[in-house]
């Protein structure tokens, strides 16, 4: 149900019946508010990281925004995680606030260090701005030669997110795993 879970972290009531909306809300925190062996869901979100990762390729002189290592889905599964690994202990983060807000909860929670989820979170605003343009302008997402070389603090800065929650992209052991 790992995949579920991840999806309802970022689900959120937008049509129908009213009196349906407090249900849908009470289960959506119920499901994430419930303790998790965090080693196991650790596996689990690296491993569905990694198929995701296999399923969209990027030759090693470019770097897809979205899907690459340091792209936008590494922070939107570390955050995932987080919110999973975490909510029981700290409420705030069921709150669907968006990604950025959540990786500032997370820091102000002790689960990662400020510096880190900042430096995230600027990455991951620009690469959702260079993604914006590019869909508007009907241009790719992959990045190459100069825009590449301009971009790699950014990546870097996902980078180190992620091995501040799950290790070394390497599977090494993680420096902070959160509760």
């Amino acid at each position: 149900w790992t995949w579920e879970h991840q999806a309802l972290t970022r689900a959120r009531w937008c049509a129908g019946e009213a009196a349906l909306a407090t249900r849908f809300e009470d289960t959506r925190r119920g499901v994430l508010s419930a303790q998790r062996d965090c080693a196991a869901l650790r596996e689990e979100v690296v491993a569905m990281r990694q198929k995701l990762r296999s399923a969209h390729p990027c030759p090693a002189d470019r770097f897809d925004i979205k899907h690459s290592p340091g792209g936008m889905i590494d922070v939107e599964f570390v955050v995932q995680y987080l919110v999973l690994a975490n909510s029981h202990a700290h409420p705030p983060l069921m709150d669907n606030v968006g990604n950025i807000a959540l990786l500032q909860r997370a820091a102000d929670a002790g689960l990662i260090a400020q510096e880190v989820a900042a430096g995230a979170s600027q990455a991951y605003r620009e690469l959702r701005r260079i993604q914006h343009r590019a869909r508007l302008n009907e241009s790719p997402t992959q990045l190459h030669g100069e825009r590449l070389q301009a971009s790699a603090h950014h990546r870097d800065a996902v980078i180190a997110l992620w091995t501040a929650v799950f290790g070394a992209p390497d599977g090494a052991e993680p420096a902070a795993a959160g509760s």
